[in-house]
């Protein structure tokens, strides 16, 4: 004989505890799931060292596009103030042929971001499709292409740079040949291990199974899953550009003269550094400045894309 509701004993909630997510807590954890790009985002924001040198890139960017365009003065105006030290009329002071500092400091950094950014993207272009092939296609072709690639690293990257600006003479334009004939070599060998752990997964194996040429699979799906290196890897090669930019501007193999970049500024203030110190601080700043910025957000971004630093 059964007992009614009635009599049977209450028991409290409080005896029970909850296995898992409360219900309170719902909204809470749906929020959390976030997408891996958005995460990413996330992650960089809080790396203040990496957000510091975002401005900073911001703020370089800006003044190199709009001080030369609303300077009253030009990078190659002669002004007949000689080795003026910094005032208000000249922030940076004046050079020895009279001409404005400042502005040829901004005009130097359009030069030397031009050339590194683009010696860059010359780098991830035959850098992303040299080892997607090797890695993909394997076998004798990945043998000998990275083969290739070792000869081309056994020669020292300087000692090459400098042969063909001899050769091509001293030029914007031959001054980004020299730094991309060798300078996708180490771009390429991080795709190509990328592709290498990725190749055999089982999205891959399906869009080979289903007849997906070889052009299809490196743009579709190794080079988006390969991304965050490629990004990385990128990230600090411009700054490597443009220190190696400066460094043969300051040998005097950088772009012909009137035109201005940090390192012949560099090399120019270097002769004066007794008599007018200021024409040769003011370019090395920068050059360091910008260096420590695109270091700095490139640390940030393999931070964040780490997946054992994710959460």
């Amino acid at each position: 004989m059964t007992q009614s509701n009635e009599n049977l004993p209450k028991i409290s909630k409080d005896k029970f505890t909850v296995v898992g997510g409360k219900h309170d807590q719902t909204d809470q954890l749906a929020a959390k799931s976030v997408s891996f790009w958005k995460e990413v985002r996330l992650r960089f924001m809080h790396n203040k060292l990496a957000i510091v040198g975002f401005f900073i890139l911001i703020i370089v960017a800006l003044m190199a596009i709009f001080v030369p365009w609303l300077s009253p003065y030009s990078y190659r105006e002669q002004l007949g103030v000689y080795n003026a030290p910094p005032s208000a009329s000249h922030w940076f002071g004046t050079d020895d042929l009279g001409r404005d500092i400042f502005v040829r400091a901004w005009m130097g950094a359009r030069i030397s971001l031009f050339i590194g950014i683009t010696a860059a993207v010359i780098d991830l272009i035959i850098g992303v499709a040299w080892g997607s092939i090797a890695g993909l296609v394997g076998g004798r072709v990945d043998d000998i292409m990275m083969r290739i690639a070792d000869v081309l690293t056994a020669v020292p990257y300087l000692l090459v740079v400098i042969i063909l600006l001899v050769v091509l003479q001293p030029g914007l334009l031959p001054m980004i040949i020299a730094l991309s004939i060798t300078g996708w070599v180490n771009m390429a060998r991080i795709v190509r291990g990328e592709v290498l752990s990725i190749k055999s997964r089982e999205y891959v194996l399906a869009a080979r199974t289903l007849g997906a040429n070889t052009t299809h699979i490196i743009m579709k799906h190794l080079v988006p899953n390969a991304l965050g290196a490629i990004l990385v890897t990128m990230t600090l090669t411009i700054p490597s550009a443009i220190f190696t930019e400066s460094f043969l501007s300051y040998l005097g193999l950088g772009v012909p003269q009137p035109m201005a970049s940090w390192g012949t500024m560099a090399s120019d203030g270097n002769n004066a550094l007794d008599t007018a110190p200021w024409r040769l601080i003011f370019p090395a700043i920068l050059i360091s400045v910008t260096i420590f910025a695109f270091n700095a957000v490139g640390d940030g971004l393999r931070d964040a894309l780490d997946p054992k630093l994710r959460k």
